[in-house]
Protein backbone atom coordinates (compact mmCIF):
# COMPACT_ATOMS: atom_id res chain seq x y z
CA UNK A 1 0.00 0.00 0.00
CA UNK A 2 1.39 3.44 -0.87
CA UNK A 3 1.79 5.91 1.85
CA UNK A 4 1.87 8.55 -1.09
CA UNK A 5 -0.89 11.71 -0.68
CA UNK A 6 -4.11 11.12 -2.83
CA UNK A 7 -4.62 14.00 -5.66
CA UNK A 8 -6.53 17.09 -3.61
CA UNK A 9 -7.65 17.79 -7.17
CA UNK A 10 -9.13 14.35 -8.59
CA UNK A 11 -8.76 12.17 -5.77
CA UNK A 12 -6.41 9.86 -7.85
CA UNK A 13 -4.18 7.14 -5.86
CA UNK A 14 -1.73 6.71 -8.60
CA UNK A 15 0.48 10.21 -7.85
CA UNK A 16 4.32 9.81 -7.86
CA UNK A 17 7.12 11.88 -6.58
CA UNK A 18 9.30 13.74 -8.82
CA UNK A 19 11.58 15.94 -6.57
CA UNK A 20 9.89 17.38 -4.26
CA UNK A 21 6.54 17.79 -6.07
CA UNK A 22 3.91 15.14 -5.78
CA UNK A 23 2.39 14.55 -9.42
CA UNK A 24 -0.73 13.17 -10.51
CA UNK A 25 -0.92 11.23 -13.59
CA UNK A 26 -4.35 10.84 -14.25
CA UNK A 27 -5.06 15.04 -14.03
CA UNK A 28 -1.38 15.84 -14.36
CA UNK A 29 -2.25 18.16 -11.23
CA UNK A 30 1.22 19.05 -9.50
CA UNK A 31 1.53 20.25 -5.87
CA UNK A 32 4.47 20.71 -3.21
CA UNK A 33 5.71 18.37 -1.04
CA UNK A 34 5.86 20.99 2.07
CA UNK A 35 2.31 21.87 1.53
CA UNK A 36 0.87 18.82 1.96
CA UNK A 37 2.66 18.44 5.39
CA UNK A 38 1.57 22.03 6.04
CA UNK A 39 -1.91 20.91 5.55
CA UNK A 40 -1.86 18.07 7.74
CA UNK A 41 -1.15 19.98 10.95
CA UNK A 42 -3.65 21.07 12.78
CA UNK A 43 -3.34 24.59 15.18
CA UNK A 44 -3.66 24.04 18.62
CA UNK A 45 -5.82 26.48 20.62
CA UNK A 46 -5.37 26.28 24.24
CA UNK A 47 -7.26 28.34 27.27
CA UNK A 48 -5.57 29.99 30.35
CA UNK A 49 -5.02 26.56 32.10
CA UNK A 50 -3.69 25.00 29.04
CA UNK A 51 -6.73 22.78 28.34
CA UNK A 52 -7.40 22.51 24.10
CA UNK A 53 -10.10 23.99 22.90
CA UNK A 54 -12.43 22.70 20.47
CA UNK A 55 -15.44 24.22 18.22
CA UNK A 56 -18.92 24.28 20.50
CA UNK A 57 -17.25 24.39 23.88
CA UNK A 58 -18.49 26.29 26.60
CA UNK A 59 -16.13 28.71 28.55
CA UNK A 60 -15.51 31.06 31.14
CA UNK A 61 -13.82 34.39 31.44
CA UNK A 62 -11.32 34.42 33.95
CA UNK A 63 -10.83 38.72 33.77
CA UNK A 64 -13.25 41.09 33.33
CA UNK A 65 -12.70 42.26 29.51
CA UNK A 66 -13.13 46.05 28.48
CA UNK A 67 -15.32 45.92 25.23
CA UNK A 68 -13.56 48.76 22.46
CA UNK A 69 -15.40 51.40 21.95
CA UNK A 70 -17.98 51.01 24.29
CA UNK A 71 -18.75 51.55 28.22
CA UNK A 72 -19.74 47.84 28.61
CA UNK A 73 -17.60 45.03 30.23
CA UNK A 74 -17.90 41.31 30.11
CA UNK A 75 -17.70 40.40 33.69
CA UNK A 76 -15.15 37.85 35.12
CA UNK A 77 -17.46 34.20 35.47
CA UNK A 78 -19.52 34.85 32.55
CA UNK A 79 -20.31 31.72 30.44
CA UNK A 80 -19.61 31.72 26.82
CA UNK A 81 -21.63 29.00 24.82
CA UNK A 82 -20.59 27.32 21.29
CA UNK A 83 -17.49 29.13 20.89
CA UNK A 84 -15.67 28.63 17.51
CA UNK A 85 -12.24 28.58 16.75
CA UNK A 86 -10.98 31.30 14.29
CA UNK A 87 -6.98 31.93 12.47
CA UNK A 88 -5.65 35.40 14.53
CA UNK A 89 -5.20 36.95 17.36
CA UNK A 90 -8.41 36.53 18.61
CA UNK A 91 -8.47 33.27 17.96
CA UNK A 92 -12.36 32.35 19.54
CA UNK A 93 -15.86 33.63 17.93
CA UNK A 94 -18.93 33.73 20.02
CA UNK A 95 -22.38 35.58 21.01
CA UNK A 96 -22.26 36.51 24.50
CA UNK A 97 -26.38 36.94 26.43
CA UNK A 98 -26.54 40.57 26.55
CA UNK A 99 -23.55 41.80 24.27
CA UNK A 100 -23.86 40.30 21.22
CA UNK A 101 -21.43 38.86 18.81
CA UNK A 102 -17.76 39.15 19.55
CA UNK A 103 -14.06 38.28 19.70
CA UNK A 104 -11.99 36.85 22.74
CA UNK A 105 -8.49 35.93 23.59
CA UNK A 106 -8.07 32.45 24.44
CA UNK A 107 -5.62 33.28 27.43
CA UNK A 108 -8.81 35.49 29.43
CA UNK A 109 -10.79 31.86 28.63
CA UNK A 110 -10.89 28.48 31.25
CA UNK A 111 -12.63 25.36 29.32
CA UNK A 112 -16.24 25.10 31.69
Amino acid sequence: MSSLPKCPKCSSEYTYEDGNMYVCPECAHEWAMVAAVESSEQRVVRDAYGNVLNDGDSVTVVKDLKIKGSTSVVKVGTKVRNIRLIEGDHDIDCKIDGIGAMQLKSEFVKKA
